[in-house]
């Protein structure tokens, strides 16, 4: 993610941290005769967000119905989860909110189901055995509507003026289908998405083409890569549209609001130089699939790194677009297993920033760095570790992405560009659409490089407050 910069500047106005106490989800209580038996979890225990996800499960893939009326902001779908049980299963929960179900079925039979806040409570006629693949089938509709996070952004299913603006992270998939809605989880996914004629539907991996027929378009996608719930987007507006393949073989689709048009171009245009030389720094681009969906969404005040496609809520400027390129390595590929590790996504895409300006006649590296420590020991840089942010109110903080990036680049400084880069390849590759965390990051850095590093990352991701001369 990269926050506008209206939104950095509230963000850095913010001086008193404020925690807010969380415990780890529990299991659920049997809730009577029909409910005894082993249950899945009601989260997954995130520390910042301990209700998303859940336990006793993990979804293979997702298959998508939707269809959106702008006009009347009604969503209705249909999800057909594949998952496999974890734990024998009498119970189990999916995330859903603000959308009324309608029907269920696990294994094509009619199951109990419902609602408890965020919690879709699901009971099938037949116990799962651990080890079984079962399928749940979801139909529900409504009038979706974001989510408001702890730091009072909006996420989720965002209306727009012609459409909606769709970006889960962290929390705001729940808003549009039902599923397991943690990073620790990755699926793949098909989307079949109808929209009034005119309008255009954009969702993650490959264009599989469009139907129109009274009236109405229906548009296909297939994200076959496994992505994170949050990840997923099924933006739709008026869009121009553009596709091509690159040089690489990577299939880029475009959809651009035409009022952000003649901005967006320019930018636009470089994504595959951007792509190439990314894939140089940080190897094999992971994914089949390309490409940026430029929305006029003024409320929103970020752009997403939506899995293969970008979201952004106005044009972006090439540093936006560098950064949200990156985090297709770093944040979709390799994955969070917990959001207060969010430095792993935000401070890697802000240190590709750094590094593309170093590389294209801008500033260096180390400029970029000694700017940001020239700040006295009361900015808000300095208010919280990017290794622990505190809470979900600072996970898109300026330390997160700021100090995140500095902390690379004192590791980059200790071991030396070669070995650096070394790295960062490394831990691109090792993980591939996968998980990884700070220990296993610093384990390799130690391991490559041959030197001790816990006092480095001790320094530049836990300690609080300025860290002593770099």
């Amino acid at each position: 993610m990269r926050p506008s910069v209206r939104r950095t500047a509230v963000l850095r106005r913010e001086a008193v941290i404020v925690t807010v106490p969380v415990a780890l989800a529990a299991l659920l209580a049997a809730a009577g005769p029909a409910a005894a038996g082993p249950l899945g979890a009601s989260g997954v225990g995130d520390p910042y967000f301990p209700l998303a996800g859940n336990g006793g499960y993990r979804v293979g893939h997702y298959d998508l119905t939707l269809r959106y009326d702008p006009g009347s902001r009604h969503l209705s779908g249909t999800a057909v989860l594949t998952a496999r049980a974890t734990q024998p299963l009498t119970r189990f929960d999916l995330d859903l909110n603000g959308l009324k179900v309608t029907g269920l079925t696990v294994d094509h039979a009619k199951a109990e189901y419902r609602h408890d806040g965020q919690e879709l409570v699901v009971t099938p006629r037949r116990p799962l055995r651990e080890g079984r693949r079962f399928q749940v089938a979801v139909t529900y509709d409504g009038t979706p509507a974001p989510v408001t996070d702890p730091d009072g952004s909006l996420d989720g299913w965002i209306p727009t003026d012609d459409g909606a603006f769709v970006a889960g992270e962290p929390q705001g998939a729940m808003t549009w289908f039902p599923g397991n809605n943690h990073p620790t989880d990755k699926s793949s996914y098909d989307f079949t998405i109808t929209v009034p004629e005119g309008k255009t539907a954009v969702a993650n991996g490959v264009f599989l083409g469009a139907r129109t027929a009274r009236g109405q378009t229906t548009f296909r996608w297939r994200q076959s890569e496994p992505m994170a719930a949050y990840l997923a987007t099924a933006t739709v507006g008026t869009f121009k549209t553009e596709r091509y393949t690159t040089r690489d073989g990577i299939q880029v689709y475009n959809a651009v609001d035409p009022r952000e048009a003649s901005a967006a171009a320019p930018v636009l245009k470089q994504l595959p130089s951007v792509l190439e030389w990314e894939s140089r720094l940080f190897g094999p681009y992971p994914f089949r699939a390309a490409g940026s969906i430029v929305d006029r969404a003024p409320d929103v005040g970020y752009a997403l790194e939506t899995q293969t496609r970008p979201v952004y809520d106005s044009a972006p400027d090439l540093s936006t677009l560098v950064h949200e390129s990156a985090h297709q390595w770093f944040g979709d590929s390799v994955s969070l297993t917990s959001w207060k590790e969010i430095w792993l996504n935000e401070g890697f895409a802000t240190y590709a920033e750094w590094l593309y300006s170093e590389q294209h006649g801008g500033k260096s590296a180390q400029q970029s760095f000694d700017e940001l420590y020239q700040r006295p020991a009361d900015d808000g840089l300095w208010a919280f570790p990017p290794g622990d942010p505190g809470s979900g109110a600072n996970i898109f903080g300026t330390p997160v992405y700021a100090r995140g990036a500095m902390a690379l680049h004192a590791l980059r400084k200790a071991v030396g560009d070669r070995t650096f880069f070394r790295i960062l390849r490394a831990w691109a590759a090792g993980h591939r659409y996968g998980h990884g965390t700070t220990p296993q990051f610093v384990r390799l850095s130690e391991r490559m490089s041959g030197k001790d590093l816990d006092a480095l990352f001790q320094t530049w991701l836990y300690t609080p407050g300025k860290p002593g001369t770099p």
